[in-house]
């Protein structure tokens, strides 16, 4: 059943920040895939009514064409012959329209050289002879004019599929193969006491967080140094705000955390199951509130008894969207404390260069918890930075591994049936020390604030009550782009989607940031390297197939687009079917996917969102830029 884009944009409160509870559920996953601001006009519309693929035209949907049809044109059954005039205008018409599908303009270079006779001074007109470069050859070197005209002279078969990053190019830090004794396993997690307010602004602070060889960061009593207002995210607080808010309960059975026992009791698993179910903030702090009563009551009858429960049920409220700035004004606000690489929006951050919300990443989300309230293993969507505070009055429990072992938590995660990426899991401690994978384990009390860096595997437990709060940032640096970008792809393998579409973002941020670091320029240059080959090429094959491609421009906060089918951000050149075309509905595939459904891709209309001069003249401005230059 298809959907309007409303109410594709309404599911969006379904969509999570990451980790086994940051997926939707399948009906809930936005695109955007379906879309009513692409409006087909008549004459697109033809195409799906099973009319000849041409590559005469890109007008504007819902345009007429460019050039005005002539008075004279013949019509396709008109048994009367064209005069020569007519037939004049008309080819002229079709080969003005058949240039715009061709791309950047032709053009002729001529240089003038001066000759000296005598007292005379002539000059002679001599062609420039433009190299084209192999397809191969090119770099970020190159401009995109000669990218183009690789692409143009590449013969390339089927589906160009290179990289959109280069391995020269990669910053991870080299880590050591060697064995790490066993008492080594357990690292110190990085700790910082902010001594004041200033401290919290150095930009040391940044650097410390975003080190590659910090995979996690604790900062003790920031709140206090900032002097946050953390009771504006009491349970009475957000009661009294906004009590009917909705809530996503996850029931789960309490245990120790540093086990996972399976269902019979008889042996620890890595699956973590959990059901879901849903209520409001009242309903869920009436339920924190009584839990709390209860376990008064337990200790007063077994106050010497040390043992912790097991296999009690729980219930866990999580991703609680606090996106609405009007319903959470003074909540939001207080967040504007923070340190601007911290912020849910800054302009450092990538995740404010989206152009759409993406709830729970650049939006605020919270968190309800009694004790024993898992959040299950995972990396956050795309490898992104995470910020988390603790509200209090309980404490939580954290465990995190370095991105580098991601791969040997993965092999686990396989071995034990459960789905790395999309799956619920808690690993076995015994089983990470065995495999020589040494992992972060501590307290985070309220007003600690936890900066996962990017990558980073973990895994939280309620010790007592409390309340957190979190979101994702990406520091505009070269670790965080590479692994946002290599998750990117590996999505795209395991058809999942990535919830961070790169490409769109890497285009958005050569558009509007000033970058200043060498490595991370070098790594968005070639995306947009990448990219335009993809698009040239791709539309190269168009073109020569005879489809028409159809330009519509984005308008604002028009979201990236993702196939139907499979997932995959579709960036430009849209491949779009309806299912009825009455109701305005239009559905986005890639296109190997709309070919799937018609190798021919009849009934399928191609949009392009871009000029490719446009993205041209992107590709040529993006450049690196002096902090000096930078900071005026």
């Amino acid at each position: 059943m298809f959907k309007s884009l409303t109410t594709v944009l309404e599911s969006q409160k379904y969509a999570y920040r990451g980790g086994p509870f940051g997926r939707p559920p399948p009906s809930a996953l936005v695109g955007v895939k379906y879309s009513s601001s692409l409006s087909l006009g008549p004459d697109i519309c033809h195409q799906q009514q099973g009319s000849s693929p041409t590559s005469d035209s890109t007008s504007h949907p819902g345009f007429s064409p460019t050039v005005p049809p002539s008075k004279s044109s013949p019509h396709p059954l008109d048994n009367k012959k064209l005069t020569v005039e007519e037939a004049d205008i008309w080819r002229d018409n079709f080969l003005k329209l058949k240039a715009l599908s061709d791309g950047p303009p032709k053009e002729l270079k001529i240089r003038l050289i001066k000759v000296e006779s005598g007292d005379r001074e002539t000059f002679i007109a001599s062609e420039v002879e433009e190299k084209r470069i192999p397809l191969e050859e090119i770099s970020i070197k190159n401009t995109a004019s000669e990218i183009i005209r690789a692409c143009k002279g590449a013969r390339v078969k089927g589906k160009f599929r290179e990289s959109y990053l280069l391995p020269a190019f990669s910053v991870k830090p080299i880590m050591t193969s060697e064995p790490i004794p066993r008492e080594k396993l357990n690292p110190p997690t990085p700790s910082i006491y902010l001594e004041s307010k200033r401290d919290a602004f150095s930009p040391v602070l940044l650097q410390f967080c975003t080190d590659p060889k910090n995979p996690v960061t604790v900062i003790r009593g920031l709140a206090g140094s900032l002097r946050l207002n953390l009771g504006l995210f009491s349970t009475k607080s957000l009661v009294d705000a906004n009590a009917e808010h909705a809530v996503e309960v996850r029931t789960q059975v309490q245990q120790p955390a540093d086990e996972n026992w399976d269902p019979s009791g008889t042996g620890q698993i890595w699956p973590c199951e959990s059901s879901r179910s849903h209520t409001t903030i009242a309903k869920y702090a009436q339920y924190q509130a009584s839990s709390f009563q209860e376990s008064l009551q337990v200790n007063d009858s077994t106050c010497k008894t040390t043992q912790k429960p097991v296999g009690k049920i729980i219930k866990f409220g999580t991703n609680i969207d606090l996106s609405d700035p009007k319903r959470w004004k003074p909540q939001l606000q207080e967040l504007q404390k923070l340190p601007a690489f911290m912020r849910v929006a800054s302009s450092g951050n990538m995740l404010s260069h989206v152009g759409h919300t993406i709830l729970g990443m650049n939006t605020v989300q919270l968190y309800m918890k009694v004790p024993g309230s898992r959040t299950p293993g995972h990396q956050e969507n795309n490898n992104f930075c995470s910020v988390n505070i603790n509200i209090g009055p309980g404490d939580c429990e954290w465990f995190s591994v370095h991105e580098n072992y991601w791969h040997a938590i993965n092999d686990f995660c396989e071995k034990h049936g459960v789905d790395y990426l999309t799956g619920s899991w808690w690993p076995v401690l015994e089983d990470l020390y065995n495999a020589n994978i040494p992992v972060y384990r501590f307290i985070q009390r309220p007003g600690d604030l936890v900066w996962i860096n990017a990558g980073t595997v973990h895994w939280v437990q309620a010790v007592g009550w409390c309340n957190n709060i979190a979101w994702n940032v990406g520091p505009l640096n070269a670790y965080q782009y590479q692994l946002a970008l290599e998750r990117f792809e590996w999505n795209e393998v395991k058809k999942v989607k990535s919830i961070v579409p790169m490409i769109h973002v890497s285009w958005n941020v050569a558009r509007t940031v000033k970058v200043t670091d060498p490595d991370t320029y070098k790594m968005i240059k070639h995306c947009l390297l990448q990219s335009i080959k993809h698009i040239q090429i791709l539309r190269d094959q168009l073109v020569a197939a005879g489809k028409k491609i159809s330009y519509q421009s984005r308008v604002k906060d028009e979201p990236a687009y993702y196939c139907n089918e499979c997932d995959v951000e579709v960036f430009n050149l849209l491949f779009v079917t309806s299912e009825n075309s009455s109701r305005k509905t239009y559905v986005v595939h890639c296109e190997d996917c709309a070919r799937q459904r018609s190798p021919n891709l009849s009934n399928v209309v191609v949009l392009e969102q871009y000029r490719i001069e446009e993205l041209m003249n992107t590709y040529d401005t993006f450049s690196l830029v002096s902090r000096d230059a930078a900071s005026l």
